[in-house]
């Protein structure tokens, strides 16, 4: 299997991070929405990098990486509690299904027969997961959810594992796998909003896209099916370019999302190991690089904080990116989009990995 080169080679591992012991431990975190019983589980390598995830929502709330200088932050936003996250809203770093992202008016047809996606069932984010933790020199947290046939509006029995490994050389690997009983349509993502500086704003922070093209919109910001090329316009990122550069661009896309909310076709080929971004924060160091076999990956730079309580935690406009690796938006709907059909003889495997290291 080919991938791609990193884009920037100038980046070590945390080889002067503090020593410590690879584990998984778990604490009480409260009752879900749903009354369910919410538990957090801090991974931990022998770097000193940190993961805390919880089964509700499969939310990554925390995720410490050290910068230049050695010191820890946290670079992803998150909250404190199940009702912190209800009353935030957003889906910050949780687990998106059963089809992340839009489908045109909520509609599709497979095999001839047209679905309707409902609010008949919940979606993945909030739900309680069964977990299991596992120890070891990489420790991991098994997620795995049952979706009844007809859970919102979605044809089939699904059975979803998720598996988060922390590794030793610094990455965060997200193991999505499903299997349905009849066919349906399914796009899994993470929706961590990630920071390398830890707080502020992400304008002056570099990021990178391995895309030529985005899958451009409509007024509802659902792609159309057309493949729009990148070069010259304000959705250029083939090389590190700060955030905040063109995010004021008149282009109608940037003026109707009030900053960036579009999907990248990512170079290669969907269902190989590739290169999707890379986001570095010039001041502390802090590179995170993603790698995925998605076909896309939609990018978002925190546009809109509408509540007292996000603002008041520091996330506000601009405060944060998700990057989320997916299938195309729409793709039930579009027939040259890769597709994102899944079948009895053809379960879903997509991985995603968060790869953190430090600019020279």
């Amino acid at each position: 299997m080919k991938t791609a080169k990193p884009i920037a080679a100038a980046a070590i591992l945390f080889a002067f991070a503090a020593p410590a012991t690879a584990k998984i431990t778990v604490q009480d975190w409260g009752a879900a929405p749903d009354g369910g019983k919410a538990s957090l589980y801090t991974l931990t390598n022998a770097r000193g990098v940190e993961a805390r995830i919880t089964n509700y929502g499969g939310i990554i709330v925390s995720l410490k990486a050290p910068g230049r200088d050695g010191v820890m932050a946290n670079v992803v936003q998150g909250f404190d509690s199940p009702a912190e996250y209800v009353e935030a809203g957003g889906r910050y770093g949780a687990l998106i299904g059963r089809f992340a992202n839009r489908i045109k008016n909520q509609t599709y047809a497979l095999d001839g027969v047209t679905y309707h996606v409902t609010r008949d069932g919940k979606p993945y984010d909030q739900r309680v997961w069964n977990a299991t933790p596992v120890n070891g020199a990489e420790p991991r947290l098994v997620l795995k959810l049952n979706d009844p046939d007809g859970a919102m509006g979605f044809p089939g029995t699904v059975n979803v594992t998720v598996t988060y490994t922390l590794t030793n050389n610094n990455r965060l690997r997200i193991d999505y796998r499903a299997t349905t009983d009849k066919p349906t349509v399914i796009s899994l993502t993470n929706h961590s909003y990630f920071n390398m500086a830890g707080s502020g704003t992400v304008l002056d922070q570099l990021l990178t896209i391995n895309a030529d093209n985005i899958t451009a919109g409509d007024a509802s910001n659902t792609p159309t099916g057309e493949l729009r090329p990148v070069p010259g316009s304000a959705f250029d990122f083939r090389t590190p370019t700060p955030i905040g550069a063109r995010i004021n661009d008149p282009d109608p896309l940037l003026v109707q999302a009030k900053g960036y909310d579009q999907n990248y076709a990512i170079n290669g080929v969907p269902g190989t190991m590739r290169l999707a971004a890379r986001l570095e924060d010039p001041k502390s160091g802090r590179v995170l690089e993603e790698w995925t076999t998605q076909a896309g990956i939609q990018v978002y730079t925190a546009n809109y904080a509408t509540k007292d309580f996000v603002v008041s935690r520091g996330f506000g406009g601009h405060s944060a990116v998700a990057l989320e690796a997916q299938a195309f938006p729409n793709a039930p709907n579009v027939p040259h989009f890769p597709s994102a059909l899944v079948t009895p003889k053809k379960p879903l495997h997509e991985v995603t990995e968060f790869r953190f290291s430090v600019a020279k």
